[in-house]
């Protein structure tokens, strides 16, 4: 992953006279600096990838000239294979007993979310939410706030698992399978829910009226998503093929994996379906099949693409960390603080309480779950689709004021995840331990 951010400091005019050598001494310096942030980070109880964007924010090279088409092909790439590994973990053996419940929570908790985060935004940043969120030029519409509300519905296995590590024993075994569970498939389940949202409020066609708007979004957008799970499942068949046939030892898996996965995103787009559902349905097809060698299996499969989930996870982490002017954030700080306040105390909570009937965890479990719902790498690149999206909405009325409103909506999500991972992360073990030591119902009677 070390060749994304050589384009990026071959392609600054500051940094151009720079020697490779010199280049190559600061690459390899930062992510050994990445790993020892990533251990102190998770000694003190902080998931680690927040470490490594802190460290970004601290070099924070303002030099750097990148073009936003550069930070965009980072990101699609960087989705691209999150969204893969995310199908890859999502093993439906691992929750039989209560995989109805966990699709709900994924895909329905996930659109409950949203809903009751974007009218909180709205609110927050209109007239009436003014004293609370202060310091915005313009309030947030509707169609801007369901983006922002849609990038931060996907959770992070790996963030909540890491921090969870250190107080193993105070969690069921079933409520961590759950925990990843919902983080793989609330990944695509976010991921869609963006795209209803642009498509709901886009300009459309000048001339075009509002039902035809709508109308042709959605017709689009399914057909997007219907050209993604076809191709996804050719994919998954020919990677079966693939696996079967050529592959000897585990290492090659690793080669068959990343190549199947740029195939399929790459053949999609051609096709004009949706890539990032593509790779999800291939990497959930992958890893629920069985394969002729006994040795390689799902988790076979997982291992192999692991470094490379956790290298993208840092990247992204780390880049955003070195792009983002501090300065920049503090119009949005206030409403990046009420929205994170709204979305740890309310809107996570009640997508996980609303569908307590249909839980086969007690009501103490499912307050873990609520507060287990720590936002990572995902709902970041997701934030630059949100700046590509906004002068695209309808009611947006300038390509300034768009820029600016892109510009908060992206500092919003950038706080949230910042806030979330920190409170969250830091309080996540102490509840763990508090309520492993409350009585149950049952032994309090």
């Amino acid at each position: 992953m070390s060749h994304w951010i050589t384009p990026l400091l071959a392609s600054s005019q500051g940094l151009m006279t720079i020697p490779l050598e010199i280049q190559l001494l600061f690459i390899g310096a930062v992510y050994l600096g990445t790993l020892i942030i990533s251990r102190f980070s998770i000694r003190i109880g902080i998931p680690a990838v927040l470490g490594v964007l802190f460290l970004g924010l601290l070099i924070n090279l303002q030099v750097l000239d990148i073009h936003p088409s550069e930070v965009e092909r980072l990101q699609t790439f960087s989705l691209a294979l999150l969204l893969f590994y995310a199908g890859l973990k999502t093993d439906t053996q691992a929750i039989r007993g209560f995989l109805k419940y966990g699709l709900v929570l994924a895909i329905a908790g996930v659109a409950v979310s949203t809903l009751v985060l974007g009218a909180a935004i709205v609110w927050l940043t209109s007239q009436s939410g003014a004293a609370i969120t202060p310091g915005l030029s313009n309030a947030i519409p509707l169609g801007a706030a369901l983006l922002v509300a849609a990038c931060l519905g996907s959770t992070d296995a790996g963030a909540t698992l890491g921090v969870l590590r250190q107080v193993k024993r105070h969690v069921p075994k079933n409520v961590q399978d759950l925990l990843e569970f919902e983080s793989s498939v609330n990944d695509p389940s976010a991921l869609i829910l963006f795209s209803i949202a642009a498509s709901l409020f886009s300009v459309g066609a000048q001339g075009q009226a509002l039902p035809d708007v709508v109308i042709s979004g959605f017709s689009s957008l399914l057909q997007k998503i219907g050209s993604g799970v076809l191709v996804g499942l050719g994919f998954g068949y020919v990677a079966r093929v693939m696996i079967n046939r050529l592959v000897v030892d585990r290492e090659q898996l690793l080669i068959v994996a990343i190549s199947i996965a740029f195939m399929d995103y790459g053949c999609t787009q051609i096709l004009g379906g949706s890539g990032f559902v593509a790779v999800y349905i291939t990497g959930l097809m992958m890893t629920n099949e069985h394969y002729q060698r006994p040795e390689i299996n799902h988790q076979t499969i997982q291992e192999v693409l692991l470094p490379f989930n956790t290298m993208t996870e840092i990247s992204i982490f780390f880049i955003f960390g070195l792009l983002v002017n501090p300065t920049h954030l503090l119009p949005a700080l206030p409403a990046g603080l009420a929205t994170a306040a709204v979305l740890m105390l309310v809107a996570r909570p009640l997508s996980v309480l609303i569908f307590q009937r249909l839980s086969p965890f007690s009501l103490k479990e499912s307050l873990l779950i609520a507060w287990c719902g720590l936002r990572g790498a995902v709902p970041l690149a997701l934030s630059f689709n949100v700046m590509g999206a906004i002068p695209l909405l309808r009611g947006v009325p300038s390509d300034a004021a768009a820029s600016v409103l892109a510009q908060n909506c992206q500092g919003i999500v950038f706080i949230t995840v910042i806030l979330n991972l920190s409170l969250q992360g830091l309080s996540l073990p102490g509840l763990c331990r508090w309520l492993s030591d409350q009585p149950t119902p049952e032994s309090s009677s």
